[in-house]
């Protein structure tokens, strides 16, 4: 089977490690050949090009700057994607009939790139919904449904709704989000919604003790205090200016120590707040590599999931996986639409607290902090056998070729 994978992820190789290359990788593994279109930016002044891989092709392909700009620079290169990619569908792959087409929102604007090799292959179409917008940009105020930001609001609207019309299956990353998808959109067939969770390979990334007091010495974290780690991205879906609250409220709690690594629109915040209160419980690291990010989120001890309070959509992280990996019990404080915190907790590996009780967020870091590591084997347990169960590329594999099948 020939697969096409669109996306806006800027990736290299396959053999990279993340929720999309893990998932390409399952897709070879099981004989299919996969062709990629990830972007490279303008800014970073380099070619279209293409990678050639054992049964992988990735063309890196020339946009718009899309990270980390303004709101119109984003905007327009954004909408310019969409022949961006038909073209390069055209010019490098016009010789390869494609069985299936995969993409995940965002973004939301390859419908005219899925139409044209749909009609022209006959290919069947699989949507990865990691997002919902442009809802979610209206709960926080980057879009609004009236005035200038209403027509955009109204264009990426219907290209939302063009898009679940041509997908031929929706694979959503929880319950919830299935639920919302079929009451926000009654139009859509609910045969063709189905769970598809995010899912990497499943790999133990715990560390011992003495790789661990060597870590934290690296990186010049206590030893002797419980680490909780936020790493991510920093911007308006995660809610910084309530992130501060929270740590804040525990700058005095001194068995704790609070590692927050990641960069984003919000990142400054953070950083202005540390150096005008200056606590002592807290460190601040700009986003590094993600084998070295990775080592390190297994010398803490719990994980921090971070959602903005007033989404109505049901946002489900993929840094979660991360922390499973690393065997890290996970305090999610989020908005009451996502379901990832009842999972979190029905899974029995960690807690939830809404955010916008920074009070609910102290006496949870405070009582976790209590806990010796005979109870926390336990929660670890549960944990990685939930990845093993629920999170694995194996699973999602299944579940889209026999989606395909049926």
């Amino acid at each position: 089977m020939n697969v096409l994978f669109l996306t806006l992820v800027d990736f290299n190789s396959i053999n990279e490690h993340n929720i999309y290359t893990d998932l390409l990788r399952e897709f070879t593994r099981n004989g299919d050949s996969v062709y990629s279109i990830s972007p490279v930016e303008k800014r970073e002044g380099i070619k279209t090009h293409l990678i050639i891989e054992e049964k992988s092709t990735i063309l890196k392909l020339k946009i718009g700057n899309i990270q980390k700009t303004n709101t119109i620079e984003k905007g327009i290169s954004t909408i310019l994607v969409e022949p961006l990619f038909i073209s390069a569908i055209k010019k490098y792959f016009c010789s390869v009939k494609f069985d299936l087409i995969l993409y995940s929102t965002p973004p939301i604007t390859f419908v005219s790139a899925i139409e044209y090799v749909k009609k022209r292959d006959k290919a069947k179409t699989y949507l990865l919904l990691k997002d919902i917008f442009p809802q979610n940009a209206i709960d926080i105020n980057m879009l609004s449904k009236s005035g200038i930001k209403g027509i955009l609001y109204r264009y990426f609207r219907k290209k939302e709704k063009k898009l679940y019309t041509i997908s031929d299956k929706i694979g959503c990353m929880s319950p919830a989000n299935v639920k919302y998808i079929l009451k926000h959109n009654p139009e859509v067939d609910c045969k063709k919604v189905e769970v598809c969770s995010n899912s990497i390979d499943v790999i133990d990334k715990s560390v011992d003790k003495q790789t661990r007091k060597i870590i934290r010495t690296r990186y010049d974290i206590p030893f002797e205090k419980k680490v909780f780690v936020y790493g991510g991205n920093l911007g308006k879906p995660q809610g910084i200016p309530f992130l501060i609250d929270c740590l804040n409220k525990c700058k005095n709690l001194d068995d704790a120590f609070f590692l927050i690594v990641g960069d984003g629109t919000d990142y400054e915040l953070i950083e202005e707040y540390i150096k005008k209160e200056n606590p002592k419980n807290i460190k601040l690291l700009r986003r590094m590599p993600k084998e070295d990010y990775d080592t390190m989120i297994g010398a803490c001890d719990f994980g921090l999931i971070f959602l903005d309070h007033r989404f109505t959509i049901p946002n489900f992280p993929s840094r979660l996986l991360t922390y499973m990996q690393a065997k890290l019990p996970v305090i999610a404080v989020t908005d009451l639409n996502t379901d990832i915190g009842s999972i979190i907790c029905d899974g029995g590996f960690g807690w939830w607290c809404e955010s916008n009780d920074s009070n609910g967020f102290y006496e949870l870091a405070r009582k976790v902090t209590q806990f010796d590591s005979s109870k926390l084997v336990y929660l670890k347990q549960a944990e990685f056998e939930m990845l093993q169960d629920e999170y694995s590329v194996n699973n999602t594999y299944k579940i889209i070729t026999e989606a395909l099948e049926k």
